[in-house]
């Protein structure tokens, strides 16, 4: 079970672990909210996916092992627009905001229900221009087409982990939000402690962190893990 950040990592690599290991693997995607509302009803699922501080929280809840912990590696936002548009000078805060204030719609992620779209919910009113915003923010996780509707040109400017926009078809990608208001996310993965298969499960989590994957894994937007202990 994963947030959707690690979804292009996960379709490159996925059939390269079950050919060499022989075992199959089942994805389940989510917005973080709804991962741990489905946990605390009891679901069961043997790797979660999820950015450190969340896998912590739950490792301390008893719900997933601490040894089994691995970093997959930080992931940044990014803007995107419809392949072929116009591309808004995101340069500086201060470009950044402007674009913000001229483009006629913006979609990105539901602030309180991923940590990009909390986030981009703090830029906003950091930027003095929430209320400016308001009428012409969508809120849509990449997961659940959000980025689909920048493709298709429903909206001007898409706002995303660089991970779930990285080989969108129809989309450019713009560049990174400014270094002093972009947030980089350490997402990791951790075995559960009632999963039904252990061993299959460390493999896994050991084979998509290894230093051999690092390629793939920034190819798909991921920034290689500053955590000594990554692989």
């Amino acid at each position: 079970m994963s947030g959707g950040a690690p979804k292009e990592v996960f379709a490159l690599l996925a059939p390269k672990f079950e050919q060499q290991t022989g075992n199959k693997v089942k994805f389940t995607y989510a917005v973080i909210t709804e991962l741990r509302e489905k946990l605390g009803a009891g679901a069961t699922v043997d790797v979660l996916v999820l950015p450190t501080p969340v896998l912590d929280s739950l490792a301390k809840d008893g719900k997933v092992r601490a040894d089994s912990r691995a970093i997959f590696g930080t992931v940044g936002i990014s803007v995107v627009v419809k392949e072929g548009a116009p591309r808004p000078d995101i340069s500086s805060k201060e470009k950044f905001r402007d674009a913000m204030l001229a483009a006629r719609s913006v979609v990105h992620a539901t602030p309180g229900k991923t940590p990009s779209g909390t986030h981009m919910g703090k830029v906003m009113e950091q930027l003095g221009i929430a209320d400016a915003m308001a009428k012409k923010v969508i809120f849509k996780p990449a997961l659940d087409g959000g980025a689909q509707l920048v493709a298709t040109g429903q909206a001007e400017i898409g706002i995303y982990p660089a991970s779930e926009v990285a080989g969108v078809k129809g989309l450019t990608v713009v560049g990174p939000l400014p270094a002093d208001i972009n947030l980089e996310i350490v997402y990791g993965a951790a075995a559960t402690t009632d999963s039904t298969a252990p061993n299959a499960t460390s493999a896994f989590v050991k084979f998509m962190a290894a230093s051999e994957n690092r390629p793939v894994r920034k190819e798909s937007g991921f920034k290689p893990p500053t955590n000594l202990n990554a692989d």
